[in-house]
């Protein structure tokens, strides 16, 4: 794979023309390229280096969200600004750029059409569409091997078998995965969430995930939006993990739920109108407690009611898992309102 490399070292040499065109929301500010994100939204929270060595830390076109702790090269820009889901494509349209006369006319075809900002819920839309159901797959293999028998109304769920993965360093891998559809209120799709799988199954040490530095990345609008299991209705559950919210399900069936991917994410996950109470499923961690906090002041700023769901051990699938389905129903069981036990422990028929 040492084209990739040699064009990600190419378009570092050129990075400030390369942030002029991807990140053209962005401005220059001494040796740094300040933009809102790596998909060009407008802000200074990620930056880019225009100067520098070659390689290694602190090279020119290496770039870092100080937001989200993301951080790659100028090849992720081109795939991130443009929604670019086939690594082929990418390193083409580096390929076009850098063959391109290094001019700055203001009406070359980039000025007159921007990329979308939304380029990577393009990006989601066109992945998800390039992915499948996942009865009879290896995500279906790989939530039963964590014990969630609650395989329902999870069409947010698709399968896709080799999906690309770039590592920090080394060449660009593809790995089987659980992909994952973020909507909003209405539906719409606006990210997607990858969990790269290990083909080989689940073992204690990765948990049915693939061996990867990041075996979970998700791409596109997601503040505000989730992962959503079942309608929603006057009672939910929300949670950060897909796996989190599957395990409550397994016993709580009937409870609507949303996965918000993480902590940050989930203080800031958006009600619907009909939301009068909210069930705050809670992993034993700072981080969660600390968007507990945020949860628990928006849900009584806007009259809705919040019970925090607590865990024995570091999640609800630790519980389903190590404790069992029996033992995890009876830790929700005293934890929630009993006309709720009634109505949501059981399927309807």
């Amino acid at each position: 794979m040492h084209h990739a490399n040699d064009l990600a070292r190419r378009l570092a040499a050129n990075a400030g023309a390369v942030c002029r065109r991807y990140l053209s929301n962005g401005h220059r500010e001494g040796r740094y390229w300040l933009v809102g994100d790596v998909r060009n939204s407008p802000g200074r929270s990620m930056f880019v280096r225009l100067e520098g060595p070659h390689a290694g830390k602190g090279a020119a076109g290496k770039w870092t969200d100080a937001a989200t702790g993301e951080h790659g090269d100028l090849l992720d820009v081109i795939r991130e600004s443009l929604g670019l889901v086939d690594f082929k494509e990418v390193c083409d349209e580096a390929r076009s750029f850098l063959s391109m006369p290094r001019t700055d006319e203001p009406k070359g075809r980039w000025e007159q059409n921007p990329p979308a900002a939304g380029g990577s819920t393009e990006a989601a839309r066109r992945l998800v569409s390039m992915s499948q159901p996942i009865r009879g797959t290896l995500v279906e293999t790989y939530l039963r091997a964590r014990a969630i028998t609650a395989l329902h109304e999870t069409g947010s769920l698709r399968f896709h078998p080799r999906c690309y993965y770039r590592p920090d360093h080394g060449p660009t891998e593809a790995w089987p995965a659980m992909i994952a559809t973020v909507t909003d209120l209405k539906g719409q799709l606006t990210g997607v969430h990858r969990t790269w799988l290990d083909p080989g199954g689940f073992s204690e040490a990765h948990l049915g995930r693939a061996p990867l530095d990041t075996p979970r990345r998700a791409m596109g609008e997601l503040l505000g939006h989730a992962v959503r299991f079942g309608g929603s209705c006057d009672v939910m559950a929300a949670g950060e993990g897909i796996e989190t919210m599957l395990s409550q399900r397994t016993v709580l069936p009937a409870m609507p739920a949303l996965a918000a991917l993480s902590a940050a994410h989930l203080s800031a996950i958006l009600f619907p109108d009909t939301l009068r109470r909210l069930y705050i499923v809670r992993d034993n961690d700072p981080a969660g407690d600390a968007a507990v906090a945020t949860l628990i002041e928006r849900t009584s700023a806007a009259g809705i009611e919040a019970m925090v769901l607590t865990p024995k051990l570091g999640d609800f699938n630790e519980d389903l898992r190590l404790l069992g389905a029996n033992a995890l129903r009876a830790i929700l069981r005293v934890q929630i309102e009993p006309q709720d036990v009634e109505r949501f422990m059981k399927l309807a028929a």
